[in-house]
């Protein structure tokens, strides 16, 4: 068995050939292959991505005088039309998109929805290279992923991670009104602010996310691309706006009584914990500590599952609700209303 004795510079084989010597390609780490295959991926990203993410520019006027802002966007048509963060945008009356070959436009908001955070803008160009928009709810935790972006007004800048977490909850807020963001993506690629609005893609140069927020050191927000936000894209080019219907609760998930759970066949329901005066559920008689377990035929186990279904086309429209309350089931008719912001 070769001896190994140490001498200045390293080790070196007593009965064989100093390791000190540069590796021959036979001599290559078992890993090698994978390293090279994951930077061919992330490199392969970025060059169809990039050209697709723009750095924008804000201006807002402020009581102080003019306020400069940045973020980043992602452009889905050839024709212009740039998906980004509400936040980004929020206040903006003088927009610019500077892209990676040079250009800059200006630009004007199309819509914006402070509740999902996404917002549509359309840059002065009609020559743009559109990105594929992916679905997130195919992402597993592990995969990887890559931010595309302008951090710190950084146009360009690539960083490459995993999905961290999947299903996560971002709380917004407009005006008085608020909401969670469901599914939100988890991810330890980078993020700085100047961020939000960038895409996160999957290894396939397919946009899954829209990186929204820095949650903490080594953390990273990004609202999914996926059936439900699809639909708030399409409102927001259509119409510059996204109308969801109300019906005025608080509530949260809660395990049901063992023996109602074993009847329905699940384990939650949704608690009501305040009804607001004058709402749509105050006036169909929903009260506090009501057990939610049905709306419209669809059964409730989490404020997600009654968020989903308050779409523009429920305003107006009576709903069945089905309730718990005192050891008996109820039913309840309740008409919603348009949210307003």
């Amino acid at each position: 068995m070769p001896k190994l004795r140490l001498i200045s510079g390293g080790l070196k084989l007593i009965d064989g050939v100093a390791n000190g010597a540069p590796s021959t390609p036979s001599e290559r780490l078992p890993d090698a292959d994978a390293f090279d295959a994951y930077s061919r991926t992330v490199s392969g990203v970025a060059e169809r991505l990039t050209p697709s993410v723009a750095h924008l520019a804000v201006s807002r006027r402020t009581r102080r005088g003019r306020a400069e802002g940045a973020g980043s966007g992602v452009a889905i048509s050839s024709d212009g039309y740039m998906l980004t963060s509400a936040h980004v945008v929020a206040g903006g009356n003088g927009l610019s998109a500077s892209f990676s070959d040079g250009r800059e436009v200006g630009a004007e908001i199309v819509g914006a929805d402070p509740l999902s955070d996404l917002a549509v803008v359309r840059a002065d160009a009609r020559d743009l290279s559109p990105a594929q928009l992916g679905d997130a709810d195919e992402l597993r935790v592990g995969q990887l992923v890559v931010a595309i972006g302008s951090p710190m007004g950084l146009a360009g800048t690539v960083t490459a991670g995993v999905v961290s977490a999947l299903g996560r909850s971002l709380p917004t807020r407009s005006g008085s009104a608020g909401r969670l963001v469901e599914n939100v993506i988890q991810t330890d690629a980078a993020l700085n602010p100047g961020n939000s609005g960038g895409a996160l893609s999957d290894g396939l140069s397919r946009v899954v996310g829209i990186n929204t927020a820095v949650a903490g050191v080594g953390l990273g927000l990004a609202v999914p691309i996926n059936d439900a936000t699809r639909k708030i894209i399409s409102a927001l080019m259509k119409e510059g706006r996204v109308r969801r219907a109300y019906i005025g609760i608080v509530g949260g998930s809660r395990p049901l009584p063992p023996k109602i759970a074993s009847r329905l066949g699940r384990d939650k329901g949704i608690e009501v914990v305040e009804v607001v005066s004058g709402s749509p559920a105050a006036r169909a008689g929903l009260r506090a500590e009501d057990l939610i377990v049905e709306v419209g035929g669809e059964p409730m186990g989490d404020v997600g599952d009654l968020q989903r279904l308050m779409v523009a086309e429920r305003i107006g429209q009576s709903v069945e609700v089905h309730v718990f309350r005192d050891g008996a089931f109820l039913e309840l008719d309740l008409t919603p209303r348009e949210l307003e912001t």
